[in-house]
């Protein structure tokens, strides 16, 4: 019985201790590192054993470790070794302001911090540094007792969110949380020990832990490529060809770049890719019809969801042709997960209700236990089934707007809150976004409302779009104002930084 996220990893030591199990690839500068499942064992054991010493063993009550790392095998030591450990890890970004460090460690409690020396971060906490990884002493006795107590509703980690008073919100997942996630994930695309997988995701968020876990699980290898490399297509594309990367999971802004360069997909074969994932946000079909066309061998799929649900809780497998302006599905529940769709009087909308809007709601093991030291937050979010009252049954309440297709799959038109009331219309401002990048001219672009639409597009010229608008749809749906930039700025998720847009407005 799987109850530990470590458990995966064992497993696959039993088969593949000899084989590589992470990769930091010499690209440019960086230099080349790697880790077999047999060293990463042995290094996520003597941390543990490290952070045990230095902690104590819990009783009962799990103990937050921060992690502030860049990417790559050192971190993800960090993530299993804080496990093995008994208590559960934060992994924060290492450009994160000093401030919002302190404002974590405040609700978290926070007991150890993980980082490196080169890295001088300065906080008034037990520090532990990979540097000194190699002289920690293995205490096989004392990891087995705490192996012992563990049970799989046990925090693995807390992410932290923008909360929209200021205050961070840490969503707190759990080992079964991942359990299954990963086996639905391995299962669906089926990943096998041949996989070889190319990382794209920063590992401070949960888009990473397909990559993580499809590795883990199933003996597979992951290349780890530094988040700033992806300025360069051409570097990525070659890397993939050359390794014979299998799959990628990687974020729209970042398949949208790689599309505005068709040039680079172009020279490179990449028939080895075969799975072609892509999450986070709403990804629009221009682009993907790009690779599409070059890619025709490959499986393309749309995952959906947001932290609070462990990552991905919809998904659609790409089997048709879509046009530029259409907007491509999230699809159905992943397995032991139920997506219900409400209006805005709580009344149930059914598969059978086509293009009805209403906001999406997720129930199943998936769901977070809330948000770390915050009830009052964590009520607001996840709330008793409207359906009955007759036991605990949890929903979590994304904020997303979605509605059934013909074809019963689920489409979503953005945030609750990217919807306006304007002229005296409600206006998802995803869908004239999507109208928008479907002109062959825009790499992408955002619209944002303050008392107008304003529609900010990246390009190379400027372009007259209100006439294209036109001829697609609604005249009370057409911006006001269209701000062309050279490139758009983007946040440390690889996200149009819409705070930004707001702030020049």
């Amino acid at each position: 019985m799987i109850t530990h996220v470590y458990d995966f990893l064992e497993e696959t030591l039993k088969k593949y201790s000899e084989k590589v199990a992470f990769i930091e690839p010499k690209l440019e500068d960086y230099i080349y590192k790697q880790i077999t499942y047999k060293e990463l064992d042995l290094s996520c054991k003597k941390l543990a054993s490290e952070i045990i010493k230095n902690l104590g063993e819990n009783s009962g009550i799990q103990k937050s470790i921060l992690i502030i790392l860049p990417k790559g095998i050192d971190c993800l030591v960090t993530f299993f070794g804080v496990a093995l450990s008994g208590n559960f890890y934060t992994l924060l970004d290492v450009k994160t302001p000093q401030d919002r460090i302190n404002q974590v460690v405040e609700i978290l409690n926070t007991k150890l911090v993980i980082t490196s020396k080169k890295l001088n971060i300065n906080i008034k906490l037990p520090t532990l540094y990979v540097e000194d990884l190699e002289q920690f002493i293995l205490n096989n006795s004392i990891l087995l007792k705490i192996r012992q107590r563990h049970i799989d509703r046990n925090l693995f980690y807390v992410i932290f969110t923008s909360g929209s008073t200021g205050v961070p919100k840490g969503v707190s997942i759990t080992h079964k949380s991942v359990i299954d996630y990963a086996f639905w994930f391995c299962k669906t695309f089926k990943i096998n020990n041949s996989e070889v997988i190319v990382n794209q995701a920063p590992l401070f968020t949960d888009a990473s832990l397909p990559d993580i876990l499809g590795t883990i699980k199933t003996g597979a290898t992951l290349h780890l490529i530094p988040n700033n490399l992806f300025a360069f297509p051409n570097v990525i594309l070659h890397y993939l060809d050359q390794i014979k990367a299998t799959m990628i999971f990687w974020k729209p802004t970042i398949l949208i770049y790689f599309a505005s360069h068709e040039e680079n997909l172009k020279r490179f074969s990449l028939k080895s890719l075969k799975k072609i994932l892509v999450g986070g946000e709403i990804m629009p079909n221009k682009q993907l019809n790009i690779w599409r066309h070059y890619l025709e061998h490959a499986l393309f799929a749309n995952l959906y969801g947001p932290t609070e649900i462990t990552d991905v809780c919809a998904y659609y497998i790409v089997d048709r042709k879509f046009g530029d302006d259409e907007i491509l599905p999230i699809g159905k529940a992943c397995k032991n997960i139920e997506l219900l769709v409400f209006d805005e009087n709580m009344q149930l909308i059914s598969c059978e209700q086509n293009n009805i809007k209403g906001e999406l709601y997720v129930r199943g093991t998936c769901l977070s236990l809330g948000y770390f030291g915050d009830n009052t937050k964590t009520k607001q979010f996840f709330i008793q089934n409207p359906l009955h009252d007759s036991y605990l049954d949890l929903l979590y309440k994304t904020g997303d707007i979605v509605a059934y297709n013909r074809f019963k799959e689920l489409v979503c038109y953005g945030r609750n809150d990217n919807r306006i009331k304007y002229k005296g219309y409600r206006i998802e401002l995803s869908e004239i976004e999507t109208i928008v990048n479907s002109h062959p001219k825009i790499t992408m672009c955002a619209c944002v409302f303050k008392d107008k639409i304003y529609c900010f597009y990246e390009s190379c010229e400027e372009i007259e779009i209100k006439t294209y608008l036109k001829r697609k749809i609604n005249s009370y749906m057409i911006p006001s104002v269209f701000i062309r930039i050279e490139k758009f700025k983007m946040n440390s998720n690889h996200k149009i930084d819409r705070k930004y847009l707001y702030e020049i407005i």
